[in-house]
């Protein structure tokens, strides 16, 4: 078994990504400290081809060097918009049609594993702060909310790791859908 080089990935160019019909997703990430925790959402929605990630809040932007580092240049494939309160990014996507999950542990989550996406339906999925979660106001925004079963002692997993299982989860999702 021999590891593949880069260039025999046939990866597509940045020109060729943005033209790409993309997931139906939407990445909204509320508060997010880490910058390297923001660079690893953007290149895990490089990787799953999802729309765009509305940047809310104290979530830095690019250009940043620590944003960077983990992004490795999917802060030029991915679209964003930066917008500074996370509830006028979720009454925008509201007005657009998408459905807004919040992903946070509360009262009558919905287990990721039982989550079905509808085929024509566009989602937006909310990302909270390392350690306050998604804010109760945009938990009351959103039109559901969905948990990632955990079995263990901890209570929560890092953002860039939640994101990750979100996003691949919906992404097998949706793919078998088409």
């Amino acid at each position: 078994m021999r590891k593949l080089k880069n260039e025999e990935l046939n990866r597509i160019s940045v020109e060729e990504f943005k033209q790409t019909n993309k997931t139906p997703l939407v990445v909204v990430l509320d508060n997010i400290r880490s910058l390297n925790n923001i660079g690893s959402v953007f290149r895990t929605a490089d990787a799953f081809l999802i729309e765009k990630i509305y940047l809310c809040g104290i979530t830095a932007q690019p250009p940043h060097n620590e944003i960077r580092k983990t992004a490795l240049g999917a802060t030029e494939s991915v679209e964003w918009e930066y917008v500074k309160e996370t509830q006028e990014a979720i009454e925008k996507l509201k007005s657009q049609n998408y459905v807004c999950i919040a992903l946070e542990q509360v009262e009558n989550s919905i287990m990721l594993n039982d989550f079905q996406p509808q085929a024509a339906q566009k989602y937006a999925v909310v990302f909270g702060n390392e350690v306050k979660g998604v804010q109760q106001k945009i938990v009351d925004l959103c039109n559901f909310t969905v948990e990632i079963p955990q079995l263990g002692t901890k209570h929560s997993l890092n953002i860039a790791v939640s994101a990750g299982i979100v996003l691949w989860d919906l992404f097998s999702k949706y793919s078998k859908l088409q």
